[in-house]
């Protein structure tokens, strides 16, 4: 479904991607791992056509969605497309009710379909439709996050690029958050999760992506990194003596294939 081919991305004059290339099957999840700063986000924004607003660019590669070009396309052709992204930080519209930010989500959608699109929304996240009248800036953290997933889903998108959406919440609703993105993925929509809590992620996907210093480290299916003891032990949390002692070993294999990298060239 979405191809990224050797993919290379700047912020001025610094590399943040580096000839990355990942595929996302047609009704799949992707999960996409890697500590902070290694590129995750700014994978999403190259999909998203969003990097320019970061005042990033991409300088070599090509993104394919159904074999058609799309990285030369801007934000709302790709939304017309089927891809959309839920950005990290919830950023919903704080000053407006839980009605207006999903009608805002679904201003593409035809009319005749809006409100069976609401309808899916409400039956995923019912807390939505008993605060439908209440204003986005007076929700919770986890019922922002809701509500900007709510917001994507109006535009009934064929791909759906989640970014860190379990991010600050409690265990409880990581755990949910989780039920809900596979719910959305066996309704038909793809998605390609952006997460740091690996073992989330995990349970939901069914291939992933270990991107370390804007390259990719890793690829396979869920199946392979859960076989592997030395990728549950760095990236899983298995076998480890701590989440630390895991943070720090994960951290310290960056730094190698940083070293690495540079003396490569």
């Amino acid at each position: 479904m979405l191809s990224v081919a050797d993919l290379s991305v700047r912020y001025g004059a610094v590399q943040a991607l580096d000839r990355v290339s990942i595929e996302v099957p047609d009704k799949s999840v992707v999960a996409v791992l890697g500590s902070n700063g290694a590129g995750k986000s700014t994978l999403l924004r190259a999909i998203s056509a969003t990097l320019s607003l970061h005042r990033g660019a991409i300088v070599a590669g090509q993104i394919s969605l159904d074999g058609k070009r799309i990285d030369k396309l801007d934000p709302a052709a790709i939304v017309k497309a089927g891809v959309v992204q839920t950005p990290e930080g919830r950023q919903v519209f704080t000053r407006m009710t839980v009605d207006e930010n999903l009608r805002a989500g679904g201003l593409i959608t035809p009319k005749d379909r809006r409100s069976a699109a609401r309808e899916r929304v409400f039956q995923l996240f019912p807390l939505l439709a008993d605060r439908r009248t209440q204003r986005a800036g007076l929700l919770s953290g986890g019922e922002q996050q809701m509500l900007a997933i709510g917001r994507a889903l109006m535009s009934e998108p064929r791909l759906l690029l989640l970014d860190e959406p379990s991010l600050g919440m409690a265990p409880k609703l990581v755990a949910q958050i989780g039920q809900i993105i596979a719910e959305i993925n066996s309704q038909g929509t793809a998605v390609v999760l952006v997460e740091q809590n690996a073992t989330m992620a995990m349970r939901v996907a069914q291939h992933a992506v270990v991107l370390e210093v804007g390259r990719v480290a890793l690829s396979g299916t869920t199946a392979e990194f859960a076989d592997s003891d030395d990728i549950a032990r760095l990236y899983l949390g298995g076998h480890a003596e701590s989440d630390e002692q895991a943070r720090s070993e994960a951290t310290a294999a960056a730094a190698r294939q940083h070293t690495l990298s540079r003396w490569d060239g």
